[in-house]
């Protein structure tokens, strides 16, 4: 199945910013569904800062701005911001199940770098060096 992306308000597809995996789709619709509010969408956003540059941040909206992508698959929504969606194009969004430290992993080709965190990375364009992880 296809993941389409929509600019807001406009409707017209395009090649999506992120995709979601098989259980990440699944985790999204288990935690929507138990949090009892359809109109969710899983905002994911890159922040200055961080050990390497940038860092990832995720969070749950009901409200999307008329810039946001809109991505849609199979009854789960994920929007980005413009901005984010420069440094996350062709991202990948899975849910890893582990003993310690499970949740929502984020795999991006345009990190050449990254912290032993996992929330920061640095792509090819950034200048700097990156700093110890103090997480």
């Amino acid at each position: 199945m296809t993941i389409q992306e929509h600019e807001t308000g406009t409707g017209t597809p395009r090649e999506a910013v992120v995709t979601l995996t098989a259980r990440a789709t699944d985790k999204l619709k288990q935690i929507i569904t138990e949090q009892g509010r359809d109109g969710l969408a899983l905002r994911v956003y890159v922040t200055p800062g961080g050990c390497s540059g940038f860092s990832y941040g995720m969070t749950f909206a009901e409200e999307l701005d008329a810039e946001d992508a809109v991505i849609e698959h199979e009854g789960v929504r994920v929007v980005v911001d413009p901005m984010s969606a420069m440094y996350l194009k062709g991202s990948e969004i899975d849910f890893v199940d582990a003993l310690m430290g499970g949740g929502f992993a984020l795999r991006n080709p345009n990190a050449v770098s990254s912290c032993g965190c996992g929330q920061s990375f640095k792509t090819a364009g950034d200048a700097g060096t990156a700093k110890a992880c103090s997480h």
